[in-house]
């Protein structure tokens, strides 16, 4: 209990040693997480600002009474159901079928289908409560960082900063025929991932990729 109390006031930081790689120590470090991390319960309020005037700070507390906001954290494409949208729940429920405001765009989003990944599996769910995490089917135009809420109660919740590219190629297709389909790969790349950056030269014509270095690049492409 000491631990737990003194790890969630930010008093020390706790280390567990493994290998992702050789699953080695994993469930170690799920144990710890269960343990010793703080429960969406635990912590202070979200913060957040009035889409409105950014000068107003507004706060989430996570309740499922509270008025529904949530946190695009990652966009991933898959194969049979299109884009995922995963997101972290800090107040409120979400039903599938809802709508929600995007209110960093300020767009209407309704939310076709909810899923709970289990590594590659996908478990249908019918709502989501606050501090739950699932990936939403049916977005169209969310990127990571954005947040999802309450039409009627809307917020912009703590934004994510990603870091800026370091280093820049040109790439091309083995063929002229290939360079749309290229164009639409990397801009799906560029969705999933925002510290990826795709351009055109205005001067050679050619397609530029950035990124955090060369494995990076390599990873990706």
């Amino acid at each position: 209990a000491a631990l737990r109390q003194r790890t969630i006031a930010g008093e020390i930081v706790l280390a567990v040693c493994g290998s992702s790689f050789k699953n080695k120590g994993v469930p170690l470090v799920l144990d710890a997480v269960i343990d010793f991390l703080p429960a969406p319960t635990d912590i202070p309020a979200i913060k957040g600002t009035d889409p409105d005037d950014e000068t107003i700070e507004l706060e989430r507390h996570a309740d499922d009474n509270e008025p529904f906001s949530a946190l695009a954290f990652k966009i991933a494409t898959d194969p049979f159901v299109g884009t995922l949208t995963f997101v972290r729940v800090y107040s409120g429920v979400l039903n599938s079928g809802d709508g929600v405001i995007n209110s960093v765009k300020g767009k209407k989003e309704r939310v076709g289908r909810m899923v709970q990944m289990h590594a590659n599996a996908r478990e249908e769910i019918k709502e989501v409560r606050a501090g739950d995490i699932a990936a939403l089917i049916g977005m169209k135009d969310v990127t990571t960082g954005e947040t999802l809420c309450n039409g009627d109660k809307p917020i912009i919740l703590v934004r994510m900063d990603f870091p800026e590219p370091v280093i820049s190629v040109a790439v091309e297709p083995k063929t002229k025929d290939d360079q749309e389909k290229m164009g639409i790969a990397l801009g799906k790349l560029a969705q999933e991932d925002p510290s990826f950056r795709v351009k055109t030269d205005e001067e050679t014509g050619q397609t530029i990729i950035s990124g955090m270095g060369e494995l990076h690049l390599d990873i990706l492409v």
